[in-house]
């Protein structure tokens, strides 16, 4: 031991790189196991007692030792699996709690989903509603003055054969009672559009040839291509 003590100072004088160090920790501990390893080989074990009775409470104290050290292991092991199984149940609580949030969530979703749907029907009622009452009040607005443009200047026929300003001369008197051509023209929109299949009114006596002639000769109205005592609205809008 001496010996080698002297060399490790001589060793530790002498500057070393990193690798050689670590060879030399590790000879250094293969040595000094090396010497433990034989000095257990020749060593006998001693005995603490040849007495049966000793041996036996010898015996029982380290049976009595691992016992206990084994109840306290078990006893740790059902601390942790209760610890488990409590860690498990609030696991399971907050996942079902999630389940639930979730699908309150996805209901929440599907009504509001709904009520917007239902908001924008609502919005395209409304908005269709007031363009219709718009688009109506503009009809009136353009009746009364389409009305009081023709009962101006297209007014009925007097008894005399005259009309009461344009002075249309009419060699007969009518027989029946005339209607207004602005009667005339509402008379054909409301066939056309009621009857679209068959739009033709019947031209009689209440209606004045001089106003059929007109809307013939304007383009407003249409005979019949195989009755010409029937005429109908031109379709504007097609």
């Amino acid at each position: 031991m001496e010996e080698c003590q002297s060399k490790i100072t001589l060793k530790r004088a002498e500057p070393l790189t990193e690798s050689d160090a670590r060879i030399s920790l590790l000879t250094m501990r293969m040595k000094a196991l090396t010497v433990d390893f034989s000095q257990w080989q020749i060593r006998s074990p001693e005995l603490i007692s040849t007495n049966p009775e000793v041996l036996l409470t010898l015996g029982k104290e380290e049976l009595w030792k691992v016992k206990e050290d084994l109840e306290k292991l078990l006893l740790t092991v059902q601390l942790r699996n209760k610890k488990s199984k409590e860690d498990f149940h609030r696991e399971e609580q907050w996942y079902d709690e999630q389940e639930k949030i979730l699908k309150a969530l996805k209901e929440s979703e599907k009504k509001m989903e709904e009520d917007i749907k239902s908001h924008r029907q609502r919005r395209t009622f409304y908005k269709l509603k007031d363009e219709f009452f718009k688009v109506r009040a503009y009809k009136e607005e353009l009746s009364t003055a389409l009305g009081a443009f023709l009962e101006e200047h297209f007014p009925l026929p007097e008894k005399d054969g005259t009309a009461k300003k344009n002075k249309m001369k009419n060699s007969e008197e009518p027989a029946t009672q005339l209607i207004a051509l602005h009667d005339i023209l509402e008379n054909l929109m409301n066939t056309f559009f009621a009857t679209p299949h068959e739009p033709y009114v019947t031209v009689d006596d209440s209606l004045w040839p001089p106003y059929v002639e007109l809307l013939l000769r304007c383009g407003v109205a249409l005979r019949h291509p195989e009755d010409p005592n029937r005429i109908r609205l031109e379709a504007f809008h097609q």
